[in-house]
């Protein structure tokens, strides 16, 4: 399966501004790119079409740009917003959920979402949420010194507005069947990178929306979030279990190009994370230490906020994983907490 056509559109309204490329591909799918932050740069959304209308898949992070684009982008394809029949979404992440208010305050269609991304949502962007705080807490406890986590309250708060407005959610039920494009596609729900993830399937092509459970070229961030799943990367080693059972000819993810080969990903995603846990229980065989300096030894100490935040996370994630097999435990030190074999 290959794609049509693909082109950058330019609005003489803007300037020079380069907006979203947009790729044809078989069965009345198309995704366009929608720009979002360093790194990655830009998240895959999808207009599946079919004769009673369009559905649009994680449109992406709302920003003034993106309202523009996504009005250029209908209007480049002769798509009138009375056409729009839904907003599904994978997850709860900005750069997926963030622009499906926008779009039902536009249009009153319905924003499909799991009950447990729902309840992430809450947790994260909730007018009573106390992400940031616990998040500065448990990053604390690991060994992060002061002077970073005093800066994640602002970082983390200057997502709301990528999320704004809320929509009122419309529930998928995992393993119910939802209609998009004409077709019935299966529901499968997996967590790790984001807990209630639901990845969408169509048995007769062997078609499958992914969107950040299973990812080309590059490994889906699973994080140990406070208030969340305890053991996510266990979750995820699960979902890739159980996704790799599926016959997948064209995968649409959320991030990269969509791709084939999706069993032999999933079991490059379960060697990664294996040969992960192994380095990271040989560090600890070495000398005892925090999430912190674990985080750093794997990575490094050059990230910008926003990325250590992640490979903070997604360490403890595999801290979390580790101790769950009996492979290493902790203690409270002073308050913090310290890591052994």
């Amino acid at each position: 399966m290959i794609a049509k056509k693909s082109w950058h559109l330019r609005s003489g309204g803007l300037g020079s501004m380069q907006l979203p490329e947009i790729t044809y591909w078989e069965h009345e799918i198309i995704q366009v790119k929608i720009a979002m932050s360093y790194p990655l740069r830009w998240v895959n959304s999808y207009l599946v079409g079919g004769a009673d209308g369009w559905s649009i898949i994680d449109p992406g992070p709302r920003t003034a740009d993106n309202e523009q684009a996504w009005h250029d982008v209908l209007q480049q394809l002769d798509i009138p917003w009375s056409a729009l029949q839904s907003i599904v979404l994978t997850h709860h992440h900005p750069d997926h959920y963030g622009m499906s208010g926008w779009f039902q305050q536009q249009t009153g269609i319905p924003v499909w979402l799991s009950e447990k991304a729902q309840a992430e949502a809450i947790r994260s962007w909730g007018l009573d949420s106390t992400a940031a705080h616990d998040l500065v807490l448990q990053f604390n406890r690991n060994g992060m010194p002061d002077e970073i986590t005093s800066q994640l309250p602002d970082h983390l708060h200057s997502f709301i507005s990528q999320v704004t407005p809320q929509p009122h959610l419309s529930i998928i039920v995992p393993g119910q069947p939802l209609q998009m494009g004409g077709r019935t596609w299966e529901t499968i729900e997996t967590s790790g990178h984001a807990a209630g993830h639901i990845s969408f399937y169509e048995p007769e092509q062997k078609m499958i929306f992914c969107g950040d459970a299973v990812l080309p070229q590059i490994s889906p961030n699973i994080s140990l979030i406070p208030g969340s799943d305890p053991h996510p990367l266990h979750l995820y080693l699960q979902g890739l279990h159980e996704l790799g059972k599926y016959e997948v000819e064209q995968a649409y993810p959320g991030h990269r190009r969509p791709f084939t080969a999706f069993q032999e990903r999933t079991i490059k995603l379960l060697e990664h994370h294996s040969e992960r846990l192994d380095k990271m229980e040989h560090m600890l065989r070495q000398q005892p230490s925090s999430g912190y300096d674990i985080c750093i030894g794997l990575f490094n100490s050059k990230l910008s906020l926003h990325q250590l935040r992640f490979a903070m996370s997604e360490t403890l994630a595999h801290l979390a994983e580790l101790e769950r097999c009996g492979r290493i435990r902790h203690e409270e030190q002073n308050g913090h907490i310290i890591y052994a074999t």
